[in-house]
């Protein structure tokens, strides 16, 4: 009795701690498949005045205006100057600069003061255009395995303007160096991916899952879209923490400055902003999604041929295709063409023509002309020797030559001779 009393209460505290272990569990967010799995965007204890400040550029403040802030304290705005859309002249931002740090006494070697443009406009037209081709980049990222969520990312890098290039050369949607796009998309004078709204997508996709395999969370991932990918890794290896926070507090190097202490604070407030579309920028007019499905060319494919039996102008086609020269005469080895949906079938029975032409084309010149190798008959040399030597009998030789004996040849004389 006094055992079985023993037994039944340490089963009554282990049940008590495992109701306890679990109650004490974070709470799940719920996924977009109905299952539920942790935030991977936290907003970090810490970040939100970073992430405030940006909410603030994105949605308040327009591209006319510039705002003086503190360095360490964004949301503490000093002046907001109009100055005009163009560049304002360098000597009239550090005169307003030495202002505000004279009237405030901060001092002159600190550096507390900062000048950000406000984006109000650009944000505003990224979220119009995103619409276009979001949907399938979500669907693409979903594929590729990564959150959904990050298909905003472009708000913060090219407004969803695929032509959009950085002075330092990063191009398209998802600004890509020609460096690092090269590993993923096919970049040429011919062919420039990183402006297909589809294929640096999935370049996208890949690169921020290979970010996040090194880095272990999505906070250091999208920090190194900005800062790259071993520059973070310095970074964790110098702190000793996988903590962006801590990486932001301790770590220190001329090149990690504020755009890349920022940018995933700039991403949660695109992402915030985005989820309020509405509030924050009424009555917005939104393009009209613009889904495109792929046909890949098996062989150089004429852009001119294949339009012809379409009916469909050329600007028409590059404007679905705008990784391709203007340029460009033919469609290269494994491109994947864009069309839209309902012109999807008129496409493939135009390129099935191309291609049955072309194997038509090359069947009858193997007919005429033959896969030959041509022999001339050396002195004494006889049709049996040559045979052997090529492996093949003396009859498929007098076939191929026409010849009525095998004995009516001379010396330089040329024999075809088939290939195997």
């Amino acid at each position: 009795m006094g055992q079985f009393f023993v037994f039944g209460s340490m089963a009554k505290l282990l049940v008590s701690l495992l109701l306890w272990f679990l109650v004490s569990l974070p709470s799940p967010v719920q996924g977009e498949e109905g299952s539920a799995y942790e935030n991977p965007f936290p907003l970090l204890p810490g970040l939100e005045p970073s992430v405030e400040f940006w909410k603030l550029v994105f949605t308040r403040y327009s591209t006319s205006e510039l705002i003086f802030h503190d360095l360490l304290e964004p949301t503490k705005i000093y002046k907001v100057l109009k100055a005009g859309e163009d560049n304002t002249a360098r000597r009239l931002i550090e005169e307003e600069r030495e202002k505000i740090q004279s009237a405030y006494g901060l001092k002159a070697d600190e550096k507390r003061v900062r000048v950000q443009r406000g984006l109000k406009e650009r944000f505003a037209s990224g979220l119009q255009l995103s619409r276009k081709h979001l949907e399938q980049m979500q669907r693409i990222f979903r594929e590729e395995g990564v959150p959904v969520e990050l298909t905003l990312l472009p708000l913060v890098e090219s407004s969803f303007n695929i032509h959009a290039r950085s002075r330092a050369g990063a191009l398209g949607l998802w600004q890509f160096m020609t460096a690092t796009g090269k590993q993923f998309l096919r970049i040429s004078s011919v062919v420039d991916e990183r402006k297909d709204p589809l294929e640096s997508t999935r370049a996208a996709a890949r690169f921020l899952k290979r970010n996040y395999d090194l880095l272990g969370n999505w906070p250091l991932a999208i920090t190194a879209y900005n800062h790259g990918r071993e520059g973070m890794l310095r970074a964790v290896a110098e702190v000793g923490s996988k903590d962006l926070m801590e990486i932001i507090r301790r770590y220190q190097s001329p090149a990690f400055g504020f755009a890349s202490k920022n940018f995933y604070a700039e991403f949660l407030a695109a992402v915030e902003v985005a989820g309020k579309g509405e509030e924050f920028f009424p009555n917005l007019e939104y393009h009209r999604p613009f889904p495109l499905e792929e046909l890949e060319v098996e062989q150089p494919t004429s852009i001119a041929a294949l339009l012809k039996s379409t009916d469909i102008p050329r600007s028409e086609f590059l404007d679905w295709n705008p990784a391709l020269n203007p340029k460009i005469s033919d469609l290269p080895i494994g491109y994947r063409v864009k069309v839209p949906p309902e012109k999807l079938e008129l496409f493939l029975v135009a390129y099935q023509q191309i291609i049955g032409q072309v194997k038509r084309s090359a069947r009858a010149v193997r007919e005429i002309s033959g896969p030959w190798t041509r022999h001339r008959v050396a002195p004494g040399e006889t049709l049996s020797q040559i045979a052997k030597h090529y492996r093949l009998s003396v009859r498929e030789i007098q076939r191929a030559n026409r010849l009525a004996s095998a004995h009516l040849i001379a010396a330089g004389q040329d024999l075809k001779i088939p290939k195997r």
